[in-house]
């Protein structure tokens, strides 16, 4: 089994970063990992990904030259670097991991099979 907890979240003002950090635990032979956010009222959706061997990521839109996602595989940690911070970002944010036989990040959240608990993002105006 695969544990996954999520850290770093908190309430910020607009312009402001946040790093979210997700440990991995229990049996982490994952071949992937994200980052997904899911605010009120709306379905999650993926934000980025990180393949764990090959360190190839993946992005929405939305976040692109904002945010930057990174792995430490030998302290089995994935962050998510977060800059520019926008009330939209707004969002309870999950850690993902996968153990499927991925090319690229899923962005799909039914491809994930381990899930952290989340932790809240709130950006301020």
């Amino acid at each position: 089994q695969v544990q996954l907890e999520e850290s770093g979240g908190g309430l910020v003002e607009a312009g402001d970063s946040l790093r979210l950090s997700c440990i991995v635990s229990g049996r982490t032979f994952t071949t992937a990992a994200g980052w997904f956010r899911q605010a009120p009222g709306k379905e999650r959706e993926f934000v980025a990904g990180i393949m764990r061997s090959s360190g190839s990521t993946r992005y929405t839109d939305s976040v692109k030259g904002r945010f930057t996602i990174s792995r430490d595989n030998a302290k089995n940690t994935v962050y998510l670097q977060m800059n520019s911070l926008k009330p939209e970002d707004t969002a309870v944010y999950y850690c993902a991991a996968s153990n499927r036989n991925n090319i690229v990040p899923p962005v799909t959240p039914r491809l994930y099979d381990y899930w952290g608990q989340g932790t809240q993002v709130t950006v301020s105006s």
